[in-house]
C-alpha cells in the first residue's frame, strides 16, 4: 500500500479491480479545504484515460511492475512470440497488448511490462523511433520539395506511412511508432 501523495508518473496502482498507470499528477493545495492529488490514470488493459482525485493520506494498492527486454521472434496466429533476453524462455503476447505492433520487425527488442507478483504480461512497448526501409511508393519528381504534400509509402513491415514527395523506394526512413508519423530520412 502507498499513500496518495507518493503517486508519481509511471506508478502502477490497482483500483476497482483494474490496473492503472499514472501518466500525470498534480499536488493541489487550495486556499480553503484539504490538500489533494489530481491524477490522470491510464487503464493498462484498454488504454482508457481517466482523471481522479485522491485525498492526501488516502491508501492505495501499489502494484510492482517489472520492465524486461524481450526479442520478437515470429508471429503465430494472432499472438506474437517473444524471447526473454536473460532466460531465453519464449512467451506469446496478444496483438492488442503491443504498442506500435505495425512497425515491429523480427529480431527487434521491445520492453515488456509485467506484474511482478503474478508474472502476467500487462503490455509491450516497441521503441519510440524505428528505422524502416521503404518497399513501395510512387516515384518522386525533381523539385517536389517546395510544398508540404505527403504521399503514402509502404515500409518493410507492411505498414503505410505518409512521407514527403521526395522520398523514394529503397530509402531508409525513421518512423514514430506512437502515431506512425514520418520523422526523417536516415543515411
Amino acid at each position: 500500500m502507498i499513500n496518495a501523495q507518493d503517486i508519481k508518473n509511471g506508478t502502477c496502482i490497482r483500483m476497482d479491480g483494474k490496473l492503472y498507470f499514472c501518466i500525470d499528477f498534480l499536488h493541489v493545495k487550495p486556499g480553503k479545504g484539504n490538500t489533494f492529488m489530481r491524477t490522470k490514470l491510464k487503464d493498462v488493459v484498454n488504454g482508457y484515460v481517466l482523471e481522479r482525485r485522491f485525498n492526501i493520506g488516502e491508501a492505495l494498492e501499489d502494484v510492482r511492475v517489472e520492465r524486461r527486454p524481450y526479442q520478437y521472434l515470429y508471429q503465430e496466429g494472432e499472438d506474437y512470440i517473444f524471447m526473454n533476453q536473460e532466460t531465453f524462455e519464449q512467451i506469446p503476447i496478444a496483438k492488442e497488448l503491443i504498442n506500435g505492433v505495425d512497425f515491429m520487425k523480427e529480431g527487434e527488442v521491445v520492453d515488456v511490462v509485467s506484474d511482478a507478483s503474478t508474472e502476467t504480461v500487462l503490455y509491450a512497448d516497441v521503441p519510440t523511433k524505428v528505422v524502416l526501409k521503404v518497399t513501395y511508393t510512387e516515384p518522386g519528381l525533381k523539385g517536389d520539395t517546395a510544398t508540404n504534400t505527403l504521399k503514402p509509402a509502404t515500409v518493410e513491415t507492411g505498414a503505410t506511412v505518409r512521407v514527403p514527395l521526395f522520398v523514394n523506394e529503397g530509402e531508409m526512413i525513421e518512423v514514430d511508432t506512437r502515431d506512425g508519423s514520418y520523422l526523417g530520412r536516415v543515411k
